[in-house]
């Protein structure tokens, strides 16, 4: 099963710019590309899907177990005829001490062979202890090959690769030159998911060129080639869908809402339930729908718009009053509020929750966050003891909220709502701050599905 892993020495040096086009070059070529991406991201995945023409993966040793990240990666990388997996941060970075949870774990864990993206900018000789470095730190971890990007020129260049050949004897198969359109481009990838890029497919195909430009495909491919032979995948039980009617459940899909994993839309349809998609900021009327989500995005960002389309906010108002199950995430969550305030402006929202959201400069909850519950019966995963995985990521905080609001969950990692506690109960909604993975064992969208089956009940 060919696949590489994609790295770098350290985070922003380029390696999801390069991974792109990377992705978008191999297809342009005729080949099934299967991206992956490890960690917990929406946006970068949303960057590869469209590059590679197939739904990016996320592996994620927080939200899934070994189990079901090795069944994830057989299964959809062995449908291709080679796999790219991103990484995030730095090839050694983690959370403790033993790196556990890095890239090269993950790394190892797959069997693949990894090409270390490296921002060369200002450096000469020095490249060589830094990749000495990394080779020596894990001998298990196989560097195949170094990117070098944002390169002063052509000196610049051939300096590095002979002071690379001469030291280290890792090969070189690519050496991008810096570039400010290039340089302004990962700024966008990393600000603006691709569904709400007007010319996102522009994007792409300027990076592609420049990949194709400066790297040697064909040798990335015999790397790929090279990775040891990956076990067959252990199997992950699968629940049969329930029989008699399938349930339709809305989503919001648009430039306001896009933040979704795609097994967890797939989990939807193994739990007996079609997905309605609906555009928020257009939609005059709600859809005949039985459970509606709202995802993650950038509502403040539409804030006008939402706002505008008044017709649609008063009938989900009504809707949720009338019984509606709704599960509701970070900025689904801001969407349900009273009101959504940023840079000095402050627009109306649907009001189905007594608080009012408001961005702030910096991250008011940022990386991986445990709940555990609240003792509050409902269909949502508990998990007393060991807790519940989640991860966050938001600049809002919702202010002003009614004191006899009931919660979920009490966060043991995190921020959640209000430091202590995360998952918002009204009427038959649930709105978090943090993203729960809703596929595989104890997620949380079939008995979301189950829970709007039996009418809210």
């Amino acid at each position: 099963m060919a696949h590489v892993f994609i790295s770098a020495a350290h985070k922003s040096s380029g390696k999801t710019t390069i991974t792109l086009g990377l992705a978008a070059a191999l297809a342009r070529r005729g080949l099934s590309v299967q991206p992956f991406k490890k960690g917990p991201d929406y946006i970068d995945p949303m960057w590869l899907s469209l590059a590679a023409g197939r739904a990016c993966r996320n592996l994620d040793f927080h939200l899934m177990t070994r189990d079901e990240i090795r069944a994830s990666f057989g299964r959809h990388g062995r449908a291709a005829q080679i796999s790219l997996i991103e990484g995030n941060k730095g090839l050694y970075d983690g959370l403790d001490l033993h790196g556990s949870n890095s890239n090269a774990a993950l790394a190892t864990m797959l069997g693949s062979p990894v090409v270390l993206v490296i921002d060369a900018r200002g450096m000469t000789r020095g490249i060589a202890p830094l990749i000495l470095g990394y080779q020596a730190f894990d001998p298990s971890i196989r560097i195949a090959g170094v990117i070098l990007n944002n390169l002063g020129g052509a000196r610049h260049e051939q300096k590095l690769r002979a002071v690379i050949g001469h030291y280290t004897g890792v090969e070189v198969i690519g050496a991008v030159p810096y570039d400010d359109r290039i340089s302004i481009v990962e700024r966008h990838l990393g600000l603006v998911p691709s569904n709400e890029a007007a010319a996102a497919a522009r994007v792409v195909e300027s990076v592609r060129e420049r990949i194709e430009q400066h790297v040697d495909l064909g040798r990335l491919l015999a790397i790929a080639a090279s990775a040891a032979r990956y076990p067959e995948a252990p199997a992950v039980p699968a629940t049969p869908a329930p029989a008699g009617r399938r349930l339709r459940v809305g989503i919001a899909r648009d430039e306001a809402f896009a933040f979704y994993y795609a097994d967890d839309l797939e989990a939807f349809d193994a739990a007996g339930a079609e997905l309605v998609p609906i555009d928020m900021l257009h939609a005059r009327q709600l859809p005949q729908v039985d459970a509606l989500v709202i995802g993650g995005g950038f509502p403040e960002t539409r804030m006008r718009e939402l706002e505008a389309n008044e017709a649609l906010r008063q009938e989900l108002a009504r809707a949720i009053e009338a019984g509606l199950p709704v599960y509701a995430e970070c900025g689904g969550l801001m969407y349900l509020a009273r009101s959504i305030s940023w840079q000095g402006e402050t627009a109306r929202m649907v009001g189905a929750l007594p608080g009012d959201a408001v961005m702030h400069p910096r991250p008011v909850g940022r990386g991986y966050a445990r709940l555990v519950g609240s003792g509050e019966p409902g269909w949502w995963p508990t998990a007393p003891e060991e807790g519940i995985p989640g991860h966050e990521f938001h600049y809002a905080s919702l202010d002003n909220l009614a004191p006899e609001l009931r919660y979920a969950w009490h966060v043991l990692r995190g921020h959640g709502v209000d430091g202590a506690r995360d998952g918002i109960i009204r009427h038959k909604v649930l709105a978090s701050f943090c993203h729960l993975r809703g596929a595989g064992e104890g997620g949380w969208v079939r008995p979301f599905v189950d829970f709007a089956r039996r009418g809210g009940a």
